[in-house]
């Protein structure tokens, strides 16, 4: 269901998946969706899953139709998003009974529920402040090649 006052999701809601992923993490992410603690309306997410490699797709696959047998949650929230081009995908493939396009919503409407969202509160973030821009926002993305270098 679209709303706008809808809250992002948490960090232990989401796992953007990269040829880098492993199967721990999607097991995790699965075992999260699939618990008897998921029923605190938490939606989880595997985004870019086409992405995975073929033993952790293949692996994501038994996992979750394992999980799935022996789980006592009726009503679990579990969502894979795949790009609409990466047909090939194991993933695709393995999920194609569950697939569902979703319509988008314009570009207009996105763009109001992030600035929405994402805008920092006066007076409070200070690294928000870092970032010379007109749009005070919450979240900002940095990159770097060496991780815990502080760059």
């Amino acid at each position: 269901k679209h709303t706008e006052t809808a809250p992002f999701p948490t960090y232990d809601e989401v796992l953007v998946c990269t040829p880098n992923t492993e199967e721990e993490e999607v097991e995790l992410i699965v075992r999260r969706a699939l618990s008897s603690d998921s029923q605190n309306q938490k939606i989880y997410c595997l985004l870019g899953a086409e992405k995975l490699v073929y033993k952790v797709s293949k692996h994501l696959e038994s996992y979750f139709f394992r999980l799935l047998q022996s789980s006592r949650v009726p009503d679990y929230r579990f969502i894979i998003f795949c790009s609409a081009k990466a047909y090939n995908s194991y993933v695709i493939t393995a999920f194609d009974t569950y697939k569902v396009t979703i319509p988008c919503c314009s570009k207009t409407e996105i763009q109001a529920y992030l600035s929405t969202h994402l805008k920092v509160p006066c007076g409070t973030a200070p690294v928000a402040q870092a970032f010379e821009e007109p749009y005070q926002h919450n979240v900002k993305f940095v990159f770097s090649d060496q991780a815990g270098m502080g760059r």
